[in-house]
């Protein structure tokens, strides 16, 4: 069989839990589980190509039978690091294992000390401070932000400071400014964020607030080396679609798509399955978990899941005899439990390449990091020294 590929895409389907991890109740995320509570939740549940990669064979499902001839390998695979957040999964998958997860300020909002010296240094009220969509925090607070000059600031379940800026009466320069300024603030332990996020928009009065694309991501560097930086290194292309540049605060990336949605983001995926590349993929899809998971909408969620599985077909049609896919999520977020947090979950791999000629189970992998192992493995890159994961590719025939 041949041990390497010219191209790789591994696909993030964010917030995929498929039951609750090992250490589940640690987090106090006990009986989770995203996909299944999702197919017992909707009446229909239509994924043929997740079907026929096996997902079923993997996960029960309700509506959906297991393949009797799956066409690619499937597995489950547990996080080592601590936490469940977005940063920490991705970069597991790449081979980093967080000790030390990042904080979420979700119930509380930002301690009182936090805001009084992001006020003193920016010489901006704040309004906010609390657990919110975009989009409403727009509709709840923009009216007064331009009224007054005061700022708005917020934060979600993710470990994210977010500082919204009207374009006109804002100035994006300034918004940028008052983001460098948290970015400074929160990289102390006691307040440390992944990422404090400007968040520009347009628009006068309530039902017209409208976010634009001069978005900025000011992200916490990986604290070590990825399978990206060596894949990079050796000189392949390394492409992030959706956050992943984010994530990563573009460490190891080539070039960088930004979607405006997961539907879009599979879209530009299937254009660059179109195009020539060599090296990897990498995707995210967030509407999974932003707009689904936090939202406790599994109907919404499942409809997304169906969205995806019509693009997956597309996808599949347009790899070549020398492609390798890896479809995979970062943490769970199942629509059916309390709160809006992530939850603590094993996630599914679904593997397949049309130059393998096997299929079936892998055996459960105790982190996530085999996906960066096994893309850096197609290419022949040695991960860099102190990543963890194993490659998947001497199981594979």
């Amino acid at each position: 069989m041949k041990k390497s590929w010219n191209r790789v895409f591994v696909i993030v389907i964010d917030s995929l839990g498929i039951g609750g991890a090992a250490d589940a109740a640690d987090y106090g995320d006990g009986g989770t589980d995203t996909l299944g509570h999702i197919s017992e939740s909707v009446e229909h549940f239509e994924i043929p190509n997740l079907q026929k990669l096996g997902l079923a064979n993997l996960h029960p499902l309700k509506q959906v039978e297991p393949s009797g001839n799956p066409l690619g390998y499937f597995a489950r695979l547990n996080e080592r690091s601590r936490g469940k957040d977005t940063m920490t999964g991705h970069w597991e998958m790449m081979g980093l294992k967080t000790e030390k997860p990042f904080i979420t300020f979700t119930d509380t909002g930002f301690p009182a000390e936090l805001i009084a010296e992001l006020e003193r240094r920016t010489g901006r009220k704040i309004i906010g401070n609390k657990s919110a969509s975009g989009t409403e925090i727009l509709e709840e607070l923009a009216e007064e932000e331009i009224a007054t000059g005061h700022m708005i600031v917020y934060t979600s379940a993710d470990s994210v400071l977010q500082i919204c800026g009207n374009e006109e009466t804002f100035d994006l320069k300034e918004l940028y400014r008052c983001c460098e300024i948290a970015r400074e603030l929160t990289m102390r332990d006691e307040w440390r964020v992944g990422r404090v996020i400007a968040r520009p928009y347009l628009g006068k009065k309530r039902g017209e607030f409208k976010r634009t694309s001069n978005r900025h991501d000011y992200a916490v560097p990986p604290f070590g080396r990825t399978a990206l930086d060596a894949m990079k290194e050796a000189g392949l292309d390394v492409i992030s679609v959706g956050k992943i540049q984010d994530i990563f605060a573009g460490c190891g990336i080539t070039q960088a798509w930004k979607s405006k949605s997961s539907v879009h983001g599979m879209e530009q995926t299937i254009e660059l399955a179109k195009g020539d590349f060599h090296g990897l993929c990498f995707v995210n899809l967030v509407d999974f978990d932003a707009l689904w998971g936090h939202r406790r909408d599994p109907e919404g969620y499942g409809e997304e899941l169906e969205r995806f599985d019509k693009k997956l077909g597309e996808l599949l049609d347009n790899l070549r005899e020398d492609d390798l896919l890896m479809i995979t999520a970062d943490h769970g977020n199942d629509p059916t439990y309390t709160g809006t947090d992530h939850t603590r979950e094993q996630v599914p791999l679904l593997l397949y390449a049309k130059n393998l000629e096997g299929s079936g189970e892998l055996p459960e992998a105790d982190t996530f990091g085999v996906v960066g192992a096994t893309a850096a493995a197609a290419f022949g890159v040695a991960m860099p020294e102190g990543t963890i994961g194993s490659s998947l590719i001497p199981l594979l025939r």
